[in-house]
């Protein structure tokens, strides 16, 4: 082979090889701006997908809190109807309690009443009574133990005498029976009693039947 034809075959060599260089290289870009451009394509969708994916978070966790609130309100209702409860529990106990506890102070009432009969006949008999006859001296006696008895019995389950001469007068306790001038005792004071009055444990059985003094000073309040 001459030299001419070997440099004609090294420049045609080196032509191919810059050729497919250049194809190479446009291929490279190609694939390259493909990529770009799928990658252009591909982006909104992603962006949305992370928006949508971000809304549905943000939703839930909405949700969730909404649940937190009922809970809470359903919790604190639980805990106020508990307290009302309780707290209606504690009246009824205290009602309870109450009630037990006036049935054991009043449960004599009617019987206390019964015996307030016989505690006047034996103060009526004991003031009719002569006291200078010595044949009724014994009799008299036991009778006034008998009273002393039978009040002292009384006493000992709360039943307690109202209204002496020399109190005040007070309408919650005593009946005016009549009124009467007097000066040698103050406005409103009780000068006779005509029959005592009693009271069970603060409560009043009956009240005392009283005379009550008035001086020029003013009247009295009878009502009882």
């Amino acid at each position: 082979m001459s030299d001419k034809q070997s440099k004609q075959t090294t420049e045609n060599f080196e032509q191919q090889a810059q050729e497919a260089a250049q194809q190479e290289a446009a291929k490279e870009a190609a694939e390259k701006a493909a990529e770009q451009a799928l990658g252009s394509d591909e982006q909104p969708e992603t962006q949305q997908q992370t928006a949508a994916a971000a809304d549905n978070q943000a939703d839930r966790i909405a949700e969730l809190e909404l649940a937190l609130t009922k809970a809470e309100a359903k919790v604190n209702e639980q805990k106020e109807s508990v307290l009302r409860t309780q707290a209606e529990m504690e009246n009824v106990r205290r009602r309870a309690s109450q009630d037990v506890e006036k049935a054991h102070k009043f449960a004599l009432e009617k019987f206390a009443n019964e015996l307030l009969t016989s505690v006047d006949n034996l103060e009526r008999a004991m003031q009719a009574a002569d006291t200078d006859n010595a044949e009724l001296k014994n009799f008299l006696e036991g009778i006034e133990l008998t009273y002393k008895s039978l009040t002292s019995t009384l006493e000992k389950f709360g039943v307690k005498a109202v209204g002496e001469e020399g109190e005040v007068f007070n309408p919650d306790l005593h009946q005016a029976m009549s009124m009467q001038e007097s000066a040698e005792h103050k406005n409103n004071t009780i000068i006779a009693v005509m029959q005592k009055g009693y009271e069970l444990n603060g409560r009043l059985l009956r009240p005392a039947m009283v005379m009550v003094a008035r001086n020029s000073n003013g009247g009295v309040d009878t009502k009882a």
